[in-house]
C-alpha cells in the first residue's frame, strides 16, 4: 500500500476519506442524538433525484445532487415539524420520489453509458480534486456553525421544550441540521455511495457514544473512528480490488461487533 501513495488518485482518496470522516462524525453525532437517522437516510436516497437531474441537464453531478438534497431537506424539515405523526410516511414519499425521478431522467438521457454503481456504492479512488475542495469547504462550514451554535444544537438535541422556553428558534436549527446532513450525504456519495452513506454517518457515532459522556467528545471520537474505518477500507479495497464503500462499512460493522462483545 505504501508504494501506492505516489499515485495522485490514492492521495485524493486519502484526503477525501479524512475530510468526509470529519463531517460524518460531527453531523452523525447530531443525527443520532436527535433520533433522526431515518430522516438522514431519506435525504440520502432522495439525492439520486439530483443525480438524475444533473445527468439529464448536463450540469455537474455534485451541483445537481447538492441543490436537490438541500431542497428535500428543507421540505422534510417543514413537513415533519408540523406533523411528526406522519414522519415515516413523509420520508418514505420523498425517498421514493427522489429515486424515481433519478431513474427516469437517467433512462431519458440519450447516449448516457456511465456506470452508476459508483454513485450507489461509492468509489473513493475516483474522487476528483473538485470534490475534495467541496469536502474541505463543507468541513469548514460544519465546524464553524457547530462551534458557534453548539449550545443551541445541544439544547434542541436533548430538550427541545426547554430550548423553546429559552427563546431558541427550534425550527431554524432543526432545518439547519437537516441541510448540513444533506450536504454531508452528498459529499459522502463518492466515498461510500448513497446506499451505504447512512452507515458511515451512524456506525462511528454509535461506537463513539459508548465511550462518550458529552456531545462534543462524541463528535471528536466519531470523526476519529470514521477516519480509521475509511482509511482501513481504502487499504483493503486497493489490496484486494473490491468495492471501497462496502469495505469501509464492513470494517466499521466488524469493529462495532468486537467492541460490543468486549464491553459485554
Amino acid at each position: 500500500m505504501l508504494e501506492a501513495l505516489q499515485y495522485e488518485f490514492i492521495q485524493n482518496a486519502i484526503m477525501a476519506g479524512v475530510l468526509i470522516s470529519i463531517a460524518a462524525g460531527i453531523i452523525g453525532s447530531l443525527v443520532i442524538v436527535n433520533r433522526i437517522t431515518f430522516l438522514a437516510g431519506g435525504i440520502a436516497h432522495s439525492s439520486y433525484g439530483g443525480i438524475g437531474i444533473a445527468i439529464y441537464a448536463g450540469i455537474p453531478i455534485l451541483l445537481g445532487a447538492t441543490v436537490f438534497s438541500v431542497i428535500v431537506a428543507v421540505i422534510i424539515a417543514m413537513l415533519t415539524l408540523k406533523d411528526k405523526k406522519r414522519i415515516d410516511s413523509i420520508i418514505g414519499i420523498m425517498w421514493a420520489a427522489g429515486m424515481a425521478i433519478g431513474i427516469v431522467l437517467v433512462d431519458l438521457t440519450p447516449g448516457y453509458n456511465v456506470d452508476l454503481m459508483s454513485y450507489l456504492f461509492g468509489s473513493i479512488i475516483a474522487v476528483p480534486s473538485s470534490d475534495i475542495w467541496y469536502m474541505l469547504g463543507l468541513d469548514v462550514v460544519i465546524i464553524s456553525l457547530v462551534t458557534l451554535f453548539y449550545r443551541e444544537f445541544l439544547a434542541i438535541s436533548y430538550d427541545s421544550e426547554f430550548a423553546h422556553l429559552r427563546g431558541i428558534n427550534i425550527k431554524f436549527f432543526y432545518t439547519l441540521l437537516l441541510v448540513l446532513a444533506a450536504l454531508t450525504v452528498v459529499a459522502a456519495i463518492k466515498v461510500v455511495g448513497l446506499i451505504l452513506v447512512i452507515a458511515l454517518i451512524s456506525i462511528p457515532t454509535y461506537l463513539a457514544e459508548i465511550f462518550s459522556n458529552t456531545l462534543s467528545k462524541m463528535m471528536v471520537l466519531s470523526s476519529l473512528f470514521a477516519t480509521f474505518f475509511t482509511l482501513c477500507g481504502l487499504s483493503v479495497s486497493y489490496i484486494y480490488d473490491i468495492s471501497s464503500g462496502a469495505s469501509i462499512i464492513l470494517i466499521a460493522i466488524a469493529s462495532l461487533i468486537i467492541v460490543k462483545l468486549f464491553k459485554r
